[in-house]
């Protein structure tokens, strides 16, 4: 079976749906014949071995409207496409699907993996709106990781019946202690103090860091955020109007995944505070439980409430609301029985419900069942 998986960007690229793509490619490597085409944040083409798979990188003149703008990016779809069985596109990526119709691909089984909504861009969607309508219509399945991407998105809910559900997934040996772990453990709190609130992400609107950080002033504990992007500037001086400047720390990205292991073990509470359907899922959560640390969520009509629970692994508070924030954080930080339970309970969550053999073995007898083959490993 040859698959091509097609996504806007690859690794080293950080974000939640090219670890998805990553981990896709590379757990199934040995099982099919797979390769991936993504687009470069600008410059030009390259073709890569990334942990033994092959990943084709269409040339790029940068970023806009969270797409790359890549005009040699449909020959690469149209001449990389000739030989595969299935086409795995990870959507939203309008130029994908538009590039998919320029070509008029004919004769491949299409298998769309849906992330999330276009929720930003209202006015380029409404014209988009139709050409993404007509390429669902065309898909064989449409993977969703929670019933949440179905219920609260604009255009699922006319293609329930070809939708699967396919949870995310880590992998929670790569998050384990280990010696250097714990030794770099020690070091982060040392600089950072015994309560550490954590955020890892790209700091970009529907984060909702703002509201994190204003929560922080009633919070006794530093704030570490991992992350970079272009509301960096707005957050530092958001901490230093609000008053919390000397307990807010930006890390920026570039960490190493030992380094990020290291600072999810460090930290007391993991909190994702998003605010708009942009944010599907979160995997993040699953990193910081992997880890068996509690999570702070938002009540997102999206899959992001039903990855930590509220009151079992975590606090769900509503959205946008810094002081509903602060109190679920005070919560945990100031009662060490409830973090622990929380924490054991987040761990087992992974283990049980976010397994990366569930995953992998959903996708693989996924793109068997579109091409009439039984599902036998």
């Amino acid at each position: 079976m040859k698959i091509l998986q097609i996504n806007k960007l690859y690794y080293p690229w950080i974000g939640g749906v090219e670890k998805v793509v990553q981990n896709i490619a590379e757990g199934l490597r040995h099982r099919v014949d797979m390769k991936v085409l993504v687009c470069r944040s600008s410059g030009g083409a390259a073709t890569e071995r990334v942990n033994d798979v092959e990943i084709i990188k269409a040339g790029s003149i940068g970023i806009f409207f969270s797409m790359p703008v890549s005009f040699s990016f449909p020959f690469y779809l149209r001449e990389l496409s000739r030989d595969r069985d299935v086409l795995l596109f990870h959507m939203p990526f309008p130029l994908a699907d538009i590039a998919y119709r320029w070509n008029r691909i004919k004769g491949k089984k299409i298998v769309i993996w849906w992330h999330s909504d276009i929720v930003k861009q209202k006015v380029l969607f409404s014209f988009y709106r139709p050409f993404l309508i007509s390429f669902l219509k065309k898909a064989d399945k449409i993977i969703v990781a929670t019933p949440r991407h179905i219920d609260s998105s604009e255009v699922l809910k006319n293609f329930r019946s070809r939708c699967e559900l396919i949870p995310y997934a880590v992998d929670p040996q790569k998050y384990a202690l280990s010696a250097d772990i714990v030794e770099k453990v020690h070091e982060i709190r040392t600089i950072y103090g015994n309560e550490i609130v954590l955020f890892v992400g790209r700091l970009i609107y529907y984060k909702g860091v703002e509201h994190l950080i204003r929560a922080m002033k009633d919070v006794a504990a530093s704030l570490v955020v991992i992350g970079d992007g272009p509301l960096k500037e707005s957050l530092l001086s958001l901490a230093k109007g609000t008053g919390v400047a000397h307990k807010v720390h930006f890390l920026g990205k570039g960490l190493s995944d030992a380094e990020m292991v290291a600072y999810y073990h460090a930290c007391d509470v993991f909190v994702l505070p998003s605010v708009e359907t942009t944010e599907g899922f979160g995997i993040v959560q699953l990193e910081a439980m992997a880890c068996g640390k509690p999570v702070v969520n938002t009540n997102l009509p999206t899959g992001v409430p039903c990855v930590s629970l509220d009151n079992e692994t975590g606090y769900t508070v509503p959205v946008g609301d810094p002081e509903a924030l602060s109190r679920a954080i005070n919560r945990i930080l100031l009662n060490d029985g409830i973090k622990r339970k929380f924490g054991a309970n987040a761990l087992r969550r992974v283990k049980d419900e976010f397994t990366m053999d569930r995953m992998l073995d959903g996708v693989f007898n996924v793109c068997q069942q579109v091409l009439g083959i039984s599902n036998r490993r």
